[in-house]
């Protein structure tokens, strides 16, 4: 089984993640930031990943500590999900629409950490969520994950829309990525026979 599990503790948040690659899509997420839950339980329905997370952090203050901390974890227990990312489709690609939205998502699990993100959310805020921290949990799970990830926004004028498409689209590619290729027959997806490692 291919499960990653991770108990991050700072002096600003506690964050459990535990994450099963080859799910159907369960998902058990309670951050204390409403807007962030409602993107995990996208993440796990369109990534058919399966997914338990709880957090509790300084929400006192705002929502960065723990949307941060939150991608973060989530990014390492990818990491530790994909091991040394054998027999891997490795790329994944996908264009999700919603209603005027249209986000696209192209992503490589090589290891090597990048994010480009290219949002345009008119709103500051989604409910009490600032719209900023988007792109913030983004970064936390590629440089923890080793995803190179490219995020476009091709369309869209409605925020809630526009980031809900974002983690559709990011779910949907994650999952083409993530999933065995029964042609490579366990080998590493590189011309090089070998992945970075995040993390290491």
């Amino acid at each position: 089984m291919r499960t990653g599990e991770i108990h991050r503790v700072t002096g600003e948040t506690d964050v459990r993640v535990r994450l099963e690659l080859d799910g159907s899509g369960q998902c058990q997420v309670g951050t204390g930031v409403p807007f962030l839950d409602h993107m995990l339980h996208q993440l796990a329905s369109h990534g058919l990943l399966d997914l338990e997370i709880s957090a509790s952090g300084d929400t006192h203050i705002d929502d960065h500590h723990t949307n941060e901390d939150v991608g973060i974890a989530v990014g390492q227990a990818l990491a530790q999900a994909l091991g040394d990312r054998r027999g891997i489709h490795r790329f994944g690609h996908f264009v999700a629409p919603l209603d005027e939205a249209l986000v696209q998502v192209a992503l490589d699990c090589s290891g090597r950490p990048h994010l480009s993100c290219g949002l345009q959310i008119p709103a500051q805020k989604i409910g009490s969520y600032d719209t900023e921290l988007v792109k913030e949990f983004f970064v936390a799970v590629a440089n923890n994950a080793g995803l190179t990830l490219h995020i476009r926004q091709l369309d869209g004028v409605n925020s809630h829309h526009i980031v809900e498409a974002c983690f559709k689209a990011f779910a949907r590619a994650l999952r083409l990525a993530v999933e065995v290729d029964p042609r490579r027959a366990g080998a590493v997806p590189s011309s090089k026979g070998v992945l970075e490692r995040a993390g290491s």
